[in-house]
């Protein structure tokens, strides 16, 4: 019985490290920037721009990621959670990460630079990880549905789980670093502008005129079921080597 609470324990702070790690993570590549993507849009209603728009729609993708690893680091370590919030996760994923945001860069984004023969490397790249991360979305809507998953489905859905985060961390940090900072440059001042009102008509069309603010919620109450809500508690407690 003891050795079995000391592997509790172990198994518990693994957990923490781990999604303390994870969020550090989650908030390098974009989760930070959000509060100030959303802010973009001020009390005159003003329009964001294009890549303003995307970038506040990764701030969704990082916080899918991070309850993608606190999801999966449970799976692991057989540590029993509220498993629908992971399928709403990849359901969010489908139709508003895939279906809209993933659409609108394929639609808009893309080819643009590819007329331009600008980034075109990259711009592969990007088309191949979003049909990728389709495939992944699909393994978790399936495997994520079984409540008596075999350890081969088992593993199959942490590893689609671990391949989703390290492929998407990534791609949304060079999209934003790289690709949206030299969007404007390959197009005109009111082809810019007018892409920024089709974006936001896009989104009202799809999702309604609170579309975005509605899914922020819902991935707030899937963090709440995890326990993975509160910002505070990816914090560092004690005293700070070097501070």
């Amino acid at each position: 019985m003891s050795e079995e609470r000391n592997m509790n324990r172990e198994s518990d702070t693994g957990r923490r490290q781990f999604l303390g790690n994870s969020a550090k993570l989650a908030l390098l590549s974009g989760v930070a920037g959000l509060g100030f993507w959303t802010g973009c849009k001020d009390d005159g209603n003003k329009e964001v721009s294009p890549p303003e728009d995307l970038m506040q729609e990764h701030g969704i993708l990082n916080r899918i990621i991070l309850i993608y690893d606190t999801c999966r680091i449970n799976l692991i370590n057989k540590i029993t959670f509220h498993e629908e919030g992971l399928l709403d996760a990849a359901s969010i994923t489908r139709k508003f990460i895939e279906e809209y945001h993933e659409r609108q860069e394929e639609q808009y984004i893309f080819p643009r630079f590819e007329k331009a023969n600008q980034q075109t490397e990259l711009v592969a790249v990007l088309r191949r990880q979003h049909d990728v991360g389709r495939m992944l979305t699909s393994t978790v809507l399936h495997l994520g549905k079984s409540g008596n998953r075999t350890e081969s489905e088992q593993e199959k859905l942490i590893q689609a789980l671990a391949s989703f985060s390290s492929m998407f961390r990534p791609h949304e940090a060079r999209e934003d670093t790289v690709l949206f900072p030299a969007f404007r440059k390959i197009v005109s001042g009111h082809e810019y502008d007018s892409l920024g009102e089709e974006f936001e008509k896009n989104e009202h069309r799809l999702f309604g005129q609170d579309g975005f603010a509605h899914v922020v919620d819902r991935i707030s109450g899937i963090e709440q079921s995890l326990g993975i809500y509160d910002l505070d508690q990816f914090t560092p407690s004690g005293k700070m080597d070097g501070i």
